[in-house]
């Protein structure tokens, strides 16, 4: 083979390896987002994607997130570029990021795009945009981590829900994302999981995910156990109309520390022990 042709099939070849790393995902928008690599320079501006990342072995590629990312305790020493729906655009870009993961409600999303960077939308809500947005990430991350990462929090609910007596099946929950009062549906991720633990939520699909209540609603719904973030539960008794509710009357209430709150509410790889955390509430608290 003369010079120019192993010139040429050399180039050949180095076009094929790009080619096999380059990636397009489609993300919440509908939007194909084209990377030509794996990311190596990622910010991340939701805990939940934050926790993702690590989770899929590529914690190293952080190069910026969000205030509220706390997990794993590697990522708080990371530089902070504000909250996860307006943050310091400025920072972004100081950063350089081959990516940025962030979620719909973001308002930066156009603006980041118009400044020539790459945005991924990715806002899990339920357990199969869990599952989706793994396998997502596994693509864009270019690990095999994805099905693995999966089955290991598919396997931690399963494994919650087994240790249950049947004495609480069928207890009747409300589980309070905050004092607005927001709630957790049917059919949100926490609305899923309590599902396969075997209770019923107050608060049904139909209303949404997350949906905001009328706190006579609570009142009359009368739920059996009430599971609430500590902050959030300060003063509960004392709503209108809330002392007769049966778990504030029994004193069924699961008031959870911060630590554990960000547990629950990030739809993400610790939903497993989310699920762990809801079925010792059950168990001390339901009858």
């Amino acid at each position: 083979m003369n010079f120019l042709a192993r010139l040429v099939l050399t180039g050949a070849l180095a076009l094929l390896a790009a080619a096999a790393q380059a990636v397009v995902v489609t993300d919440e928008r509908g939007v194909n987002v084209d990377l030509p690599r794996p990311p190596q320079r990622i910010v991340t501006l939701l805990p939940s994607l934050t926790e993702f990342v690590c989770t899929m072995g590529a914690c190293d590629r952080l190069v910026g997130v969000d205030r509220y990312s706390n997990w794993p305790d590697s990522v708080r020493g990371l530089p902070q570029v504000g909250g996860g729906i307006d943050p310091n655009v400025e920072a972004i870009v100081a950063l350089k990021p081959d990516v940025v993961l962030l979620a719909k409600s973001s308002r930066v999303t156009e603006r980041l795009e118009a400044l020539g960077l790459k945005v991924l939308v990715l806002e899990p809500k339920s357990h199969a945009d869990v599952r989706r947005v793994l396998d997502v990430l596994g693509q864009v991350l270019g690990t095999n981590d994805a099905q693995r990462a999966w089955r290991a929090i598919d396997a931690s609910v399963s494994a919650a829900a087994q240790s249950l007596p049947a004495s609480v099946r069928n207890t009747r929950v409300y589980f309070e994302i905050n004092s607005t009062p927001y709630a957790a549906g049917e059919d949100s991720f926490i609305g899923q999981t309590l599902a396969r633990l075997g209770v019923r939520n107050i608060v049904p699909a139909s209303l949404g995910p997350f949906p905001k209540l009328n706190p006579e609603f609570v009142v009359r719904a009368n739920p059996d156990l009430i599971m609430v973030g500590e902050r959030s539960a300060q003063g509960m008794e004392q709503r209108p109309g809330w002392g007769g509710i049966k778990a504030v009357r029994e004193g069924r209430i699961c008031r959870f520390t911060a630590a554990q709150s960000d547990v629950l509410v990030r739809p993400g790889p610790r939903m497993g022990e989310a699920a762990r955390l809801m079925a010792q509430c059950l168990q001390e608290k339901a009858k």
